[in-house]
């Protein structure tokens, strides 16, 4: 296995949380993993990325030029960084903050869910986050949810896991999406 995940959005999203967790989770799985993180100067609403490579073997950069898949939070990101996704790739995108239909392309799979509207419905809104990890899980195969459930544990700050089963319920509904 060789999988890189680009994702973007806007800070206090969470992206760099979910690709903490990503690359906690894969490497409870026994992989090699890379985790890049960017942010902007700011770091509540400044544009937010980072990148995962998930490897079998050795991992030889971090840096990850035209993705596999991409996790793409808000209009601003789906703008800037579809058109990097790799032909055959995946774009999971967060359809609440879409002011457009969500780009179609025969190149790259694309699914959007309302991620915004299903945090609100586990019970917070700061849930997004976990909604298209639990999405992109399914999706790829790359992670089971049972190793994102315990690297949460290793990647929120002790006072928060008392949010655990928050967490875990947005990955589950953010699952559900997954058809095949």
């Amino acid at each position: 296995m060789n999988l890189d995940v680009f994702i973007a959005g806007y800070g206090g999203q969470g992206v760099l949380l979910l690709g903490n967790l990503l690359a906690c989770a894969s490497i409870r799985e026994g992989r090699n993993v890379s985790y890049f993180p960017a942010y902007g100067v700011e770091k509540r609403g400044g544009a937010a990325t980072c990148t995962v490579v998930i490897s079998d073997a050795e991992v030889g950069s971090p840096v990850v030029g035209r993705p596999q898949a991409a996790i793409l939070l808000n209009q601003a990101s789906v703008e800037k960084y579809f058109e990097r996704i790799r032909p055959g790739g995946f774009a999971l995108i967060n359809s609440s903050l879409m002011e457009a239909p969500a780009p179609a392309c025969a190149q790259v799979e694309v699914l959007a869910i309302a991620m915004n509207e299903v945090a609100l419905e586990v019970g917070d809104a700061r849930l997004v986050n976990m909604v298209a990890a639990g999405a992109w899980a399914k999706k790829t195969g790359a992670v089971q949810l049972s190793s994102l459930e315990q690297a949460l544990r290793e990647v929120l700050p002790e006072r928060n896991h008392r949010f655990i089963p928050l967490n875990v319920e947005a990955m589950k509904r953010g699952a559900a999406f997954v058809t095949s």
